[in-house]
């Protein structure tokens, strides 16, 4: 029951005159897109408008206020729950090249963790390596421990190419195989983040102790015409992952935050998805790559041409990542009001 009136209608105003300011702008701008924070701060000040017209029912005396909840009540009930969907008129070019990477900035810090639990666990993985060789078995995967760095560089640059269909086949192979590992990565922030932060280590240990096996061997070169024209797309894409996968253990967590856990999931929840189905695309182009071009050696192409090749992508995604979009309304930090 609601003690005191005066302090309620001056609390709450602003809050209606905020979803009246929304409604308008929305009604007014057929074709009108709502970024997601705009989206999930309509649907907040309907709910709060709707739990506020429930109490303001209890004054007898307040019909006017009440007049007008009413309408705005229904008028967002109108907009959220119609068929016209903002987000639903945008394209799949929109969702990729503005909502993938403002989602991926607005969580950046997500992301350099990863980074850092990453370059932690390759340090690791190359000192293990350095300090006892012996420990190729237990630091490396994918069979790289069955085979010395110099012999497999003889085999490569002496054996055939790849034919088409091998090609293929390998594609499909590794995306399957990658994007099975980023899901895997998020899905352990189900853990509080635990499982995901042991992933990004232990594939972290994996790459450091090959770098360290290869440059060890003098095949530096080789190393990086093999690595990087498909991992300067790959690695990232499995950090945004580890990036998704702490997003999900802190709004586990909810340290700081009042809503319950059932709300925080939902606020987070298209943000976890769209980071997930940005990281499958580029794990797609990444698969083409590794199958098409990464696996083909000197003397069929060059290993700086290699390296150069998977330096510009690096180049081109990182600003893709923190630039692309940034002219669009961009989505914002949502304000509460709670």
């Amino acid at each position: 029951m609601i003690l005191n009136l005066d302090r309620f209608l001056a609390r709450e105003r602003p809050l209606w005159n905020e979803l009246d300011q929304m409604l308008s702008r929305v009604e007014s701008t057929p074709g009108l897109r709502l970024d997601f924070d705009e989206a999930v701060r309509l649907h907040y000040l309907y709910e709060r408008a709707a739990s506020d017209l429930g109490k303001l029912n209890t004054f007898a005396g307040e019909s006017l206020s009440r007049t007008y909840l009413e309408s705005l009540v229904a008028r967002a009930y109108g907009e959220i729950h119609s068929g016209r969907s903002p987000r639903s008129q945008g394209s799949v070019s929109d969702w990729f090249f503005i909502e993938f990477p403002a989602t991926f900035r607005r969580h950046a810090g997500y992301f350099w963790v990863a980074f850092l639990i990453s370059i932690a666990g390759s340090v690791f993985g190359a000192a293990s390596l350095i300090v006892d060789p012996d420990s190729r078995s237990a630091t490396m995967a994918y069979g790289h421990d069955r085979t010395t760095p110099s012999e497999r560089v003889r085999r490569e640059e002496n054996g055939q190419s790849l034919d088409a269909g091998s090609e293929a086949a390998l594609a499909s192979e590794l995306m399957t195989h990658n994007t099975q590992v980023s899901i895997q990565t998020l899905g352990l922030g189900m853990t509080w983040g635990i499982g995901t932060v042991i992933s990004l280590f232990y594939n972290g240990v994996i790459l450091g102790a090959v770098c360290a096996d290869y440059i060890r061997e003098g095949q530096t070169l080789f190393l990086a015409g093999w690595i990087l024209p498909h991992g300067s797309i790959e690695l990232p894409a499995l950090l945004i992952a580890g990036q998704a996968g702490l997003l999900l253990g802190t709004t586990l967590i909810g340290r700081g935050s009042s809503l319950p856990i059932r709300q925080r999931l939902r606020l987070s929840g298209r943000d976890l998805a769209t980071l997930i189905l940005g990281v499958a695309v580029l794990l797609i182009w990444a698969a083409l790559v590794e199958a098409f071009f990464s696996q083909h050696h000197e003397p069929k192409i060059a290993y700086p041409v290699k390296a150069g090749f998977g330096l510009l992508q690096l180049l081109l995604l990182a600003s893709f990542l923190f630039w692309s979009g940034r002219g669009s309304r961009e989505p914002s930090q949502m304000k509460e009001n709670r």
